[in-house]
């Protein structure tokens, strides 16, 4: 299934995050992490988006991109996740680098909620059915993303 928005500004784009998060539950046991790929040019609404998703989770910290430390974690207090993972792969030059984040523990990790900037960067790591968001840049502030619920 594939749900198209168009967002008129950034608190548009962050709204939508956060509803998005709001409607997810956690997967059926024994089939690790809800992972979200989330695709588009640098300055589309990536970090703005998640920034509303993480709100939606009851995250209280400030979301930043992780573009140099590639990665952060954030432990959840209510909702059905327990931790949410934030990762930013712009930087990433060879899949293997992620063996050293434990990258496969937490996409596996059932429980954990994996946001992933630049999903293409690690593909052959990533399952067939995670969610993916694109975002293309319109005129001005006008963004259009589209949600496409893989199949689990």
């Amino acid at each position: 299934m594939q749900v198209k928005n168009t967002t008129k500004n950034h608190l548009e784009t962050r709204i939508l995050g956060k509803e998005l998060a709001e409607g997810l539950s956690s997967k059926e046991e024994g089939v690790g992490a809800v992972i979200i790929g989330l695709e588009g040019d640098l300055g589309a609404g990536k970090t703005t988006f998640l920034q509303g998703f993480a709100e939606g989770l009851g995250v209280k910290d400030k979301i930043l991109s992780p573009t140099f430390v590639i990665m952060n974690r954030f432990p959840l207090k209510k909702g059905p996740f327990k931790d949410f993972y934030h990762l930013d792969c712009y930087r990433i030059e060879r899949e293997e680098d992620m063996a050293i984040l434990e990258f496969k523990d937490i996409i596996s990790g059932e429980g954990n909620i994996v946001c992933i900037e630049w999903p293409e960067k690690v593909k052959g790591y990533l399952p067939k059915g995670m969610i993916k968001v694109r975002f293309k840049i319109l005129e001005g502030d006008n963004r259009e993303i589209n949600i496409e619920y893989g199949k689990q």
